[in-house]
């Protein structure tokens, strides 16, 4: 009875946690579908308020809804076909506006993100689940839409558009599977020759292959970061190009504007195009400043050099801004600056890893590795490059205007040119002098230190010499030698100044008189006292200096007019008499014999401890 019990709670459990995994699965089916009618949704409103606010509508609703859809499809790369047209041959219209692509990829790209998500109650899904069932809803409800798009004024080759939609849905999704799943580079780059990590039974005592390992996955995110980076900088540059040429010429801009639509919802309509196909001018721009250019027909071809032929050119707004016929002017041949800074910008992107600065020379990279990793980056910025001018150009109709846009090969072939010839000569320079800017200043360091070493060494010279200074003047104090015992001062004076040929020196210098301060400046207005000079700040080493305040005390003992008496000398110290039982005693020697001082001393000369009070005078009593 135990055993049918138990078996039953685990098939319950086991159930449950396939209930709970169907679930997750429907609800990751159902943002994939929820992704594209919003996608779809959105195109409609723009169309049906057109539609609405149009003056003169040439179909119903239906006719409305149908448009919406081919431009959904447009979106994920579908060739359109115009079947009603003067000439009555059906025209296909190519080119798919970049900024309209943006709309699906981002739904998908959340779906998946969102779809990988732990949710209360509910397994996590695998991101091989995830992926599958988020674009599989997607491509569910794009049938859909497939089969309804072929009655309408703008038709679809169905097998062209069943092999061209199902690649937004699925690189979109894997793109927010892989960010879910923490943008994991190890699964992508262990797929590429000489990226493999080593298995754990391969790796004993294959630790250097480890590091091999990873030093070339570092070398791999490196080049993919700055061959972005430098797919950027193009682009960037591109849609500066079409930005300037329009502002050049904005009244033929302005006239084309006006000639396509007169109703305000015509003009509408026709702005978010020209948007929409803003990044569409941005590559054409890009290609234009790499020299390939781009068709304006099959017969003309639009360079920096120059422009050839005869270019078809439709009231556009942005097809305004192409620059006249003939020979190109110093205006056009700027444009190569687009790619020269796409080029330092790879080898800047480059050397911030392989050569940062501050880094010990060791740990850089070596000439031959950064100038592998500048040229791969180039590569990749060429094969991006590439794509996006696959992507922006197509035809816009038959006869001439079969080709429209930039040729992608040739794009990429110029890319590549520029970006790994300029990209790594400046990958290496950059190197080179980061290099040398830290060998100079490590040398300058280890300099920089000896002197620090040596100075220090000098400092504890000069404060031993003045050591053993002091402790001879104390020995000589206290043997009576050197100054002979006349003149206690002398003995803390510094020895050259008590050399035999210079005791003269110092007391002409103690018995001179004191230069006032004051003999330069002019005397008051009663002509007592002469005026304060301004106050000048001292050395402290002078200051304290002996000879200087004898000097000072000198000078203050002159202007009191006698009135300020010395100190009487310090009463000897008594000898000890000899005992009756003791022999004659040797005369003592002083440990130290003691300092008179002076009378008073200035305010910030007092000592701490009390002096001892002077006798009056006899003379001064009377």
């Amino acid at each position: 009875m135990t055993q049918v019990s138990e078996r039953s709670t685990t098939l319950s459990s086991a159930s449950a946690a396939e209930r709970g995994r169907a679930a997750a699965l429907t609800a990751a089916f159902l943002r994939g579908a929820l992704a594209a009618g919003l996608g779809l949704g959105s195109l409609a409103v723009l169309v049906i308020a057109a539609w609405i606010s149009s003056p003169y509508p040439d179909s119903g609703a239906g006719g409305a809804l149908h448009i919406a859809a081919a431009l959904w499809l447009l979106a994920h790369g579908a060739e359109l076909v115009r079947p009603d047209t003067l000439s009555g041959v059906p025209a296909p219209i190519g080119v798919v506006p970049l900024l309209v692509v943006a709309l699906p990829v981002w739904l998908v790209y959340r779906s998946s993100r969102d779809a990988l998500e732990p949710d209360a109650g509910r397994p996590q899904l695998t991101a091989l689940g995830g992926l599958c069932t988020v674009a599989g809803g997607y491509l569910l409800v794009g049938a859909a839409v497939v089969v309804y798009a072929r009655g309408g004024p703008l038709t679809t080759d169905t097998l062209g558009t069943a092999l061209r939609l199902p690649v937004v849905p699925v690189l979109s999704a894997a793109a927010g599977v892989w960010v879910a799943s923490g943008r994991p580079l190890r699964p992508l780059l262990d797929r590429l020759p000489g990226l493999r990590s080593p298995d754990a039974g391969d790796a004993e005592g294959a630790g250097a292959a480890v590091a091999v390992a990873a030093g070339r996955r570092r070398r791999a995110v490196v080049v993919m970061r700055s061959a972005t980076a430098g797919a950027a900088v193009l682009l960037g540059g591109g849609l500066v190009l079409v930005a300037g040429s329009l502002i050049w010429h904005a009244d033929a801009a302005q006239e084309s504007f006006l000639q396509l639509a007169a109703a305000w919802s015509g003009r509408v309509a026709v702005l978010l195009l020209s948007l929409a196909l803003l990044p569409n001018a941005a590559v054409w721009g890009a290609s234009y400043a790499l020299g390939p250019g781009f068709a304006l027909g099959t017969s003309a071809t639009v360079t920096p050099l120059a422009v050839t032929g005869h270019p078809a050119l439709p009231p556009f707004p942005l097809l305004a801004a192409v620059p006249a016929e003939g020979p190109g002017m110093a205006v056009t041949w700027a444009a190569g600056a687009v790619p020269l800074l796409t080029g330092l910008t790879i080898a800047w992107f480059t050397v911030r890893v392989a050569a940062p600065p501050y880094a010990e020379r060791d740990e850089a990279w070596s000439a031959r590795e950064t100038a592998l990793a500048a040229a791969l980056a180039g590569a990749g910025c060429a094969v991006l490059t590439a794509a996006l001018a696959a992507l922006a150009g197509g035809p816009l109709g038959t006869a001439r205007l079969v080709e429209f846009g930039p040729v992608w090969w040739l794009t990429g072939v110029a890319a590549l040119a520029w970006t790994v010839g300029i990209g790594v000569p400046a990958a290496l320079l950059v190197r080179a002098w980061r290099l040398r800017e830290r060998r100079g200043t490590d040398e300058q360091g280890e300099a920089d230190e000896v002197g620090d070493v040596t100075e220090a060494g000098k400092t504890d010279e000069v404060s031993e010499t003045k050591e053993v200074d002091e402790v001879n003047e104390v020995d000589e104090v206290n043997d009576g030698s050197g100054t002979g015992g006349a003149d206690p001062d002398t003995a803390k004076r510094p020895w050259w100044r008590r050399l035999p040929w210079r005791r003269g020196e110092a007391a002409a210098e103690k018995d001179a008189p004191v230069e006032s301060a004051n003999e330069d400046v002019p005397p008051t207005l009663d002509g007592t006292e002469p005026a304060e000079a301004p106050y000048d700040f001292l050395p402290m080493d002078d200051w304290h200096d002996r000879d200087t305040q004898e000097a000072r005390w000198a000078a203050i003992k002159q202007a009191s007019g006698g009135l300020m008496t010395d100190f009487p000398p310090a009463p000897p110290t008594p000898e000890p008499e000899p005992g009756p039982e003791s022999g004659p005693q040797p005369e003592a020697k002083l440990a130290t014999k003691p300092e008179p001082e002076p009378a008073t001393k200035p305010a910030s000369e007092t000592p701490t401890k009390p002096e001892p009070k002077p006798e009056p005078d006899a003379k001064a009593a009377d």
